[in-house]
């Protein structure tokens, strides 16, 4: 892994020849050794094609390669930063939450709709949050930003998990995703609390959740 948390604020990310990181630009605070950054126009791993589905999306986060030998601190508006490992599955992360990661994911974009139809659609309204998000997959880690924190919630077949989708981060595993509420509409009438609105995500893997409603 080639991220270590220096303070929840910070990351070191330690640079090899021959292997690249990709950033969100901006996000270098400082760095020591032969190290280069260049504006990145192929779309990261998944080539030009990723990158033209992610303007598609309107998921087109400016990114930045990070080459050479030397180690490079990382950080991005004073946010909280989680370090995500992968093992060969898929990380789903609004990409406006990515700070670095990992130059051998491959980086994709997928439609969020398409797990819910329209309330996949009514997802993207409640949150705030495009209706595309980025995938990320492979062996290797990610860095994601959120504010106050983050904590890891498991997600198994006999109990679904049900989050704000405002205070939604990312996810991975094999989790299907649907907006809910646990309210009636006479309920509902009057309110303007986005907490009526669930976002609930069944099967086996991890939610990632931030200590705060408030966007980036």
């Amino acid at each position: 892994m080639p991220f270590q948390e220096i303070n929840s604020k910070m990351i070191e990310a330690t640079v090899q020849p021959g292997a690249k990181i990709f950033s969100q630009r901006g996000a270098m605070l400082a760095y020591k050794g032969d190290v280069s950054f260049t504006p990145n126009i192929q779309g990261g791993q998944g080539g030009l094609m990723s990158m033209i589905g992610r303007r598609v999306a309107g998921e087109a986060t400016p990114l930045m390669t990070v080459e050479g030998s030397g180690t490079v601190l990382f950080g991005h508006g004073g946010h909280h930063i989680q370090v995500i490992g992968l093992s060969g599955d898929t990380l789903y992360v609004e990409a406006d939450r990515l700070l670095a990661f990992d130059g051998t994911l491959q980086q994709g974009t997928m439609f969020m709709g398409s797990q819910g139809g329209v309330m996949g659609m009514v997802r993207g309204q409640v949150s705030g949050q495009g209706l595309f998000t980025t995938t990320l997959k492979g062996h290797g880690a990610v860095a994601v930003m959120a504010h106050g924190g983050v904590i890891e919630v498991p997600i198994t077949p006999q109990r679904p998990v049900h989050v704000d989708p405002q205070a939604y981060v990312a996810h991975h595993g094999d989790v299907r995703n649907k907006l809910s509420t646990a309210l009636g509409w006479r309920d509902m009438v009057g309110r303007g609390s986005g907490e009526a609105f669930q976002l609930e995500l069944s099967g086996s893997g991890t939610v990632y959740v931030q200590a705060s409603e408030e966007k980036l």
